[in-house]
């Protein structure tokens, strides 16, 4: 008999995946890329501060390990599934913080053109 297991990529698994567990660096790495893709699509850059974007994404990269979802790393899960929905990356919240503060909550998506270093538009 042949096996029957089904291969997959790396880009096709997730948390839920029982034998293949990325390990948090790959995890950022995928979400780095998923990143950098939503905001060209979206007109927006990534937070330039290296550090920061790193910290971010290392967050958004152990909630999905953790909890199987891209939960945003600055906002509180309330364990109520159809709430928590609203707080996964990109969340429901980032368009208006954006366009109201020139980044989202957790500054991970910028708009084109700020100085987030201090608050600025150019």
């Amino acid at each position: 008999m042949g096996n029957d297991r089904k291969e997959t990529s790396s880009a096709d698994t997730t948390a839920a995946d029982p034998v293949f567990r990325p390990s948090i660096d790959e995890l950022i790495e995928k979400i780095r890329a998923w990143a950098q893709r939503c905001a060209e699509k979206n007109g927006w850059v990534l937070n330039p501060n290296e550090q920061e974007l790193t910290t971010v994404l290392r967050g958004l990269a152990s909630n999905r390990a953790r909890f199987g979802k891209q939960f945003c790393p600055c906002r509180l899960r309330s364990g109520d599934p159809k709430e928590d929905k609203k707080i996964i990356c990109p969340c429901i919240y980032h368009r208006d913080e954006i366009a109201k503060d020139g980044h989202c909550h957790c500054r991970l998506f910028f708009l084109a053109g700020s100085d987030q270093r201090e608050g600025k538009f150019t």
